[in-house]
């Protein structure tokens, strides 16, 4: 593939609902361009995009992958885009590197919710957007009535910019309103032909709205419509392209990515009417800049300071680590040394390559504009910009969502929990909507991801990738205990074996202190009634009881203990037994103080459509949910805040999924520990009074 400069590339995305058929498009995109030589198939497992070994047993995208191409000597990077919403990070990420969205969608009345998220996501990052139906030759597909969802939930700058050809089995081409001619067959063998007598007057009708469109985008173009006169053709595609790149128009492609029809034209509107990295500056925060817009820019100048974003890492066990670029200024050759800003480290570009889906083609050099690929780095994750070393240009990486969904796993065998922690690291760079942590209260390894089907995956690749299998339970819930009064109690360890005894005398006072104080230990002893090297192993004694709990074995948290009188034994004293009088005292102390589980409470906030507020609202009752208010999000949408004990949120994300038919979206952050209802408690002390008789039991 030749070099192209950065008028003549053109960054896309192909997005949607899952399930919509982007990928096929793509493998339709790249056969009738001739970028490949034969067709793949998703149940095949044969097609470019999707070819994880995961993602062909799925039948599912799961990552986003850069599939090039050639088209009337532009260059086109389509980059397939999963539909899912628990790979949304990949959405976010891509959205920062391309210049424009193609949103596929069913020809059907309603539009999906990967649709609806992909449009939000364009909108937040100025990308141009152009819209392409799909399935137009399936049983009871409904062109006008989407045409007029479209038009309620959009407005009018959705533009319809052909016509389909025949209806469901019968659709059989396109008619195209800027040339005025039906495109009828599929892939590189479309036949052009003169428009049908029964489809003029809409046509005519129908082109007048996107001449109308087009003087949108140009106030000049604007000007000579208004005086009557005939727009040429090519001065309609500059309208398009000015009013598709500054938002103020959609245009609606239509086809079918099973048969190949509209992909042609579609390759044809790419080229001439999507915008090319010279169209689409951006800021540092990944935002197109138009004229109209401010920030300051970063022109797509091959002879420019070297700038460019890592958003997406590979990890495999035998290739070794492949980070994704897109060059947003500059020229960059193999062997550059180019320093990685956000951990000022150095970084040699010693394999530089255009990534094909899972192929690769080495080049010597990338300029402005254009997506490649380096393998190898040491230092550089995705999110980070590499830059000349005097240039210092730094990207903001992609703000990414806050994990959503939590689970536990367990190492299988010895064998899985050493090569665990290895395999995890590779991961997380690969996938920064994942999280790992490990548990300290709970003991547990703790995976945090978008959803059950993103943390589903994440195990598969431990399996497939390195090896490693993991049993799946459920995340523990951080309880604490604390005391509700004060008390004072006597910790008296005696022992005498034969030899030496073992002595340890000690009262405490015990106090509770405020939520999130923690703990306090205080030495209030006089008149050396216990010896001062000593005080050390009763706080010792009193931090390893509070950490194994008083009633059901959680963490105890926010007393003060201050140890004011003992005795001692000149030869049976040590420091081992005034450790035993201190966890004894502690226990002693807590009967005495109305001790109490305290359960953690999150913050959550809501974004859902106005039609499911109400349900919304009742499911968090439920949930023992407290209302913080509801306040108008965008047009349409509701956001509710609630405080909701983290008990009660462990299927959340599933569970709004389902109440809200994927249109429901939420954030969460921690906000404060608090008392468990009572027969809350009383369910955790008698749950590890069972637990510790079954250990009992059987040790």
């Amino acid at each position: 593939m030749k070099q192209y400069t950065p008028e003549k590339i053109r960054n896309v995305a192909i997005v949607g609902h899952g399930g919509s058929g982007k990928t096929m498009l793509v493998e339709h995109l790249l056969y009738t361009a001739s970028a490949t030589d034969r067709l793949g198939s998703i149940d095949a497992g044969n097609t470019q995009s999707d070819f994880d070994p995961l993602e062909i047993r799925r039948k599912i995208s799961l990552s986003a992958s850069v599939t090039p191409l050639e088209w009337h000597d532009c260059k086109i990077n389509l980059v397939d885009v999963p539909g899912f919403p628990d790979f949304v990070g990949d959405l976010h990420n891509i959205a920062r590197v391309v210049d424009a969205f193609i949103l596929v969608c069913e020809a059907k009345h309603d539009l999906d919710v990967g649709f609806e998220l992909a449009w939000e996501v364009a909108e937040k990052y100025g990308l141009a957007k152009c819209i392409f139906v799909n399935k137009l030759e399936r049983d009871n597909a409904d062109y006008e009535g989407l045409m007029d969802t479209l038009h309620e939930r959009y407005g009018r700058k959705v533009v319809g910019v052909q016509i389909p050809i025949g209806h469901q089995a019968a659709f059989s081409g396109v008619l195209d309103l800027l040339s005025m001619k039906v495109y009828k067959g599929k892939d590189r063998g479309a036949e052009i032909e003169d428009i049908p007598s029964g489809y003029t007057e809409e046509a005519e009708e129908r082109h007048e709205k996107m001449m109308e469109a087009a003087c949108e985008g140009d106030d000049d173009l604007a000007l000579k419509y208004l005086e009557g006169e005939t727009l040429t053709e090519a001065e309609v595609d500059r309208g398009l392209l000015l009013g598709i790149e500054r938002g103020r128009v959609v245009p609606v492609m239509l086809g079918s990515a099973m048969s190949g029809i509209g992909v042609a034209t579609l390759l044809d509107r790419i080229c001439t009417e999507l915008p090319s990295p010279v169209d689409m500056p951006r800021d540092s925060a990944g935002i197109s800049v138009f004229v109209e817009g401010s920030g300051e820019a970063i022109p797509a100048n091959p002879n420019g300071p070297v700038c460019a974003l890592c958003f997406k890492t590979t990890a495999d066990p035998f290739v070794g680590k492949i980070n994704y670029f897109r060059l947003f200024s500059g020229t960059i050759h193999v062997d550059d040394h180019l320093l990685n800003l956000n951990r000022e480290s150095e970084e040699r570009l010693h394999n530089v390559f255009y990534p094909h889906g899972k192929t690769q083609e080495s080049v010597s050099s990338v300029v402005a504009g254009d997506i490649f690929a380096a393998a190898k780095l040491a230092h550089t994750h995705t999110g980070d910009t590499l830059t000349g070393s005097k240039d210092r240009i730094l990207l903001d990486p992609a703000p990414l969502p806050e994990p959503i969904y939590r689970i536990a796993i367990v190492p299988a065998t010895k064998a899985d929990e050493d090569k665990l922690p290895s395999a995890l690291e590779r991961l997380l760079d690969e996938d920064p909507t994942f999280r790992y942590v490990r548990d300290g209260s709970s003991h547990q390894e703790i995976l945090e991801g978008m959803g059950d089907i993103h943390l589903e995956t994440v195990i598969e690749k431990l399996k497939a990738k390195f090896g490693v299998t993991v049993n799946v339970t459920e995340a523990k819930i951080p309880y604490r205990e604390t005391i509700a009064a004060s008390s004072k109690a006597q910790g008296r360890h005696k022992r005498q074996t034969g030899g030496k005894g073992q002595f340890g005398d000690c009262w405490i006072e015990l106090h509770p202190l405020e939520r999130g104080a923690g703990f306090v230990f205080e030495n209030k002893v006089v008149g050396g009634a216990i010896p001062k090297n000593f005080i050390p192993a009763i706080e010792k004694g009193v931090r390893e009881a509070m950490d194994h709990g008083f009633l059901a074995g959680y963490q105890a948290v926010d007393m003060k203990v201050s140890v004011y009188d003992g005795s001692y034994h000149d030869v049976d004293s040590s420091e081992m037994a005034f450790k035993t009088a201190g966890a004894l005292a502690i226990r002693a102390a807590v009967e005495l103080a109305k001790p109490v589980i305290l359960e953690p409470i999150i913050e959550v906030q809501v974004e859902v459509t106005d039609e499911f507020v109400g349900d919304v609202v009742g499911d968090l009752n439920t949930r023992r949910g407290r209302m913080q208010g509801m306040e108008p999000s965008t047009p349409g949408k509701t956001t509710i805040r609630a405080l909701v004990p983290m008990a009660e949120m462990r299927s959340y994300a599933l569970d709004l999924r389902s109440i809200t038919r994927g249109r429901g979206r939420f954030r969460q952050s921690y906000s404060h520990y608090e008392e468990v209802p009572h027969a809350v408690q009383q369910q955790l002390v008698a749950l590890h009074e069972k637990d510790r008789a079954e250990h009992e039991a059987t040790h």
